[in-house]
């Protein structure tokens, strides 16, 4: 089996941590990861306090095993993403991880976690900012390479970013993040120091991912070169960097995608979907995802992918997408020598 501190400080048995994906990490994904082995975490995104609360519910009425949740720090048009309220759900529901995404939290933040005994983790995407998230007092670091799909700040390859913020903020663990679908992409990011990999777009194509099927379609059929970089999607969350697929608008605006556009006179509505519960008409630019209640024109939409969904060629339930990824990678690493005690062994 593959065993590492993260596997072994979490009582998991796989190195496989899923990305707290808003709109898409809900209850079912989060719940299939975590019975799979690996560590599933709920993606808050824009969800108020009691609504997080019924998703931990939700979640553990599927699952014994550990899981977590992820949280933005971000002032969007709705407001800020993650409130004080929003610990101390996770307190008193006894959550052992907290994912921090975007910006860093304040250090309060971090110590009233820590008081509540959740360990807490910050996503990064530079050896400066791990640095900074290490000083804050994080558990673990979440090491988000260029090749990401979604929101991210981040402007280097994992296979250059991975072992420098590893040796730089050693001996605190560091989750590898950004191109990893397969079990050579895992082992590969183990042999270079992670503790484990966070994987995003590969359970975007999962059965219980809360994913439109055109969303996952297209994720299955992209190939090498078919995503890019944009900041064009967010009258919700302006100016975002994403690494999304490329569709018509985001090919349209090539070269001038360096800020979300101004909103078209007269507005125009690309789709609908539901937000809460409510119906949401989806203005041009939305950075809104697609979930099964979207409809409208998947060419004007923003698609999430990272640039792993060149090796992506299904959309497979998640338990078996863990049991291939750790059978493969544990193939490949018998034959290989592994790295100091405290990684892999």
């Amino acid at each position: 089996m593959l065993r590492t501190r993260v596997t072994e400080e979490y009582g998991i048995q796989a190195p496989i941590v899923l990305a707290p994906m808003g709109f898409v990490a809900m209850p079912p994904l989060a719940a299939a990861v975590s019975n799979a082995g690996g560590l599933g975490l709920i993606g808050a995104g824009a969800a108020p306090p009691p609504v997080l609360e019924e998703m931990i519910h939700a979640t553990r009425a599927l699952t014994a095993a550990p899981f977590g949740v992820g949280f933005l720090i971000v002032d969007t048009a709705f407001g800020p993403s993650t409130v004080e309220e929003h610990l101390a759900v996770v307190i008193a529901e006894r959550l052992p991880v907290v994912v921090f995404h975007w910006d860093l939290p304040p250090r309060a933040w971090v110590d009233e976690l820590h008081r509540g005994r959740a360990r807490v983790w910050l996503q990064v995407g530079s050896v400066a900012r791990a640095r900074d998230a290490v000083a804050l007092g994080a558990d673990a670091v979440i090491c988000q390479a260029a090749e990401a799909g979604g929101h991210n700040h981040s402007a280097t390859p994992l296979l250059s970013l991975l072992p420098a913020m590893v040796h730089a903020i050693r001996p605190t663990p560091v989750i590898a993040a950004g191109g990893i679908a397969d079990g050579h992409a895992l082992a590969a990011a183990l042999l270079l120091g992670a503790d484990a990999a966070c994987l995003g777009t590969r359970f975007v194509a999962s059965a219980e991912a809360n994913a439109h099927p055109e969303h996952q379609r297209r994720i299955v059929a992209a190939r090498a070169g078919d995503t890019a970089f944009t900041q064009i999607f967010g009258p919700e969350w302006p100016d975002g960097r994403v690494r999304t697929l490329r569709n018509r608008v985001v090919d349209e605006w090539r070269g001038r995608d360096d800020r979300t556009p101004p909103q078209p006179d007269p507005p125009q509505c690309i789709g609908t979907t539901l937000l809460g519960g409510a119906e949401y008409r989806m203005p041009k630019f939305s950075a809104v995802l697609p979930t099964p209640e979207t409809s409208g024109d998947f060419e004007e939409m923003c698609l999430l992918a990272g640039e792993s969904a060149a090796v992506i060629r299904a959309v497979a339930p998640a338990d078996e997408i863990v049991r291939d990824l750790v059978g493969e990678a544990e193939s490949l690493l018998g034959a290989r020598p592994l790295p100091s005690p405290g990684a892999v062994r």
